[in-house]
């Protein structure tokens, strides 16, 4: 399944890149077919793929035959200091989600991500939940605040 899973997001991801738009308008039933899938599994890639956390919103569109409008959202430093902001704590996946989506929008170099990455681990921070996600929390505004920095505000 993880493989189907991939191969749809992967092909979704393309349709965007090739969208002047930054959306995409599909029917949920063709892109099953296409991939000969049931449309719950579009479904669980939309959900799970294709979050706000992610960068993406995936509207449900009536009538004409129903269908779905994937969106691409954009990002700037901003966007994604307030995402982390967002709450207090924050787990790791999340946390990841986030890095890379300031990496995919070119605010983060691949370095700066793995370090962040490294930093923001379970096993690095060492301490039980839920102090665990807060601290995680805390570091990652706090790199945010200081690697998205315009250059010469520090």
């Amino acid at each position: 399944m993880a493989r189907l899973s991939d191969a749809i997001e992967n092909y979704l991801r393309q349709l965007l890149e090739l969208s002047p738009d930054g959306y995409v308008d599909i029917q949920r039933s063709a892109l099953a077919e296409r991939f000969d899938c049931v449309p719950s599994q579009i479904t669980y890639v939309l959900v799970t793929r294709f979050s706000p956390d992610r960068g993406y919103l995936v509207e449900a569109r009536r009538g004409g035959g129903g269908g779905i409008r994937l969106v691409q959202l954009e990002t700037g430093w901003q966007d994604l200091y307030q995402a982390a902001a967002r709450n207090e704590s924050i787990d790791q996946e999340r946390a990841v989600q986030l890095l890379k989506r300031a990496q995919d929008a070119g605010l983060l170099t691949r370095r700066e991500l793995g370090l962040m990455e490294a930093a923001l681990r379970r096993e690095v921070l060492g301490i039980d939940l839920p102090e665990r996600d807060a601290l995680r929390g805390r570091l990652l505004r706090a790199m945010l605040t200081t690697i998205l920095r315009p250059e010469g505000a520090y």
